[in-house]
């Protein structure tokens, strides 16, 4: 595929997922009368499921990252080259945004406004490079099965993370930055966002050194861009 087509599978992918999690969680917070773990619930259902059938669509054009923490680990892998990556985070980034505005259209909402929910502190720091470091652990334990079986072990952690992690496991720098211009049940503030996204970035360094002692290159598939 050119690069051209990857990049346009990663900014359709990330933008619909970012629309998925706000739009859900917009609609799960309405629908919910104030009971806040059953707009959880859909929230969580709605992005596992999207996550299974975006991964589905587009890996075999771009890998379906969808997430710069996974991009920098395969670069690191070497699994793309260092300029690709940089296209990939660029892309995933801007089309994150998209995402948002397209879910805040979509509920009658202001395109874009900084969020006012408040998510720091120490636990949910950890909580975000716990979560990171286990959706890395399961993308790269998983691409030695078949396709299906990565997206639904992708989707199925993410939905479970939304529940035992303190942040609700973001897990994701591009989500992150977006979340931050919404006001929503799924938002974060922009002063929350660098501690988060720095977090994730450590717990994806992390599961890459494990799992590269744990599976050598050897032993894993040559093909590391299916996420």
């Amino acid at each position: 595929m050119t690069l051209g087509r990857r990049l346009a599978a990663e900014a359709a992918g990330t933008a619909l997922l970012l629309a998925t999690v706000v739009g859900s969680g917009i609609m799960g917070e309405r629908l919910a009368g104030g009971n806040v773990a059953i707009a959880l619930l859909a929230n969580s259902v709605a992005t596992g499921a999207a996550l299974y059938a975006l991964i589905l669509v587009f890996a075999p054009v771009s890998g379906a990252h969808f997430n710069p923490a996974v991009t920098l680990v395969v670069a690191l892998d070497k699994g793309m080259t260092w300029r690709d990556a940089i296209a990939y985070v660029g892309i995933q980034i801007a089309a994150a945004f998209v995402g948002v505005a397209a879910a805040h259209a979509m509920f009658g909402e202001i395109l874009f406004f900084a969020s006012q929910h408040q998510r720091t502190g120490v636990a949910q720091w950890w909580a975000e490079g716990v979560a990171t470091f286990g959706l890395l652990i399961v993308i790269l334990g998983s691409v030695r099965q078949s396709l299906p079986a990565v997206a639904a072990a992708v989707g199925a952690y993410i939905t479970a993370a939304y529940w035992f992690t303190a942040s609700t496991s973001f897990a994701n720098p591009a989500v992150t930055l977006a979340r931050a211009a919404s006001d929503t049940f799924a938002g974060i503030r922009p002063v929350d966002a660098p501690d988060f996204v720095l977090a994730q970035l450590a717990g994806a360094l992390v599961a890459a050194a494990f799992m590269r002692w744990l599976l050598p290159r050897n032993s894993r598939t040559e093909d590391n861009r299916t996420a």
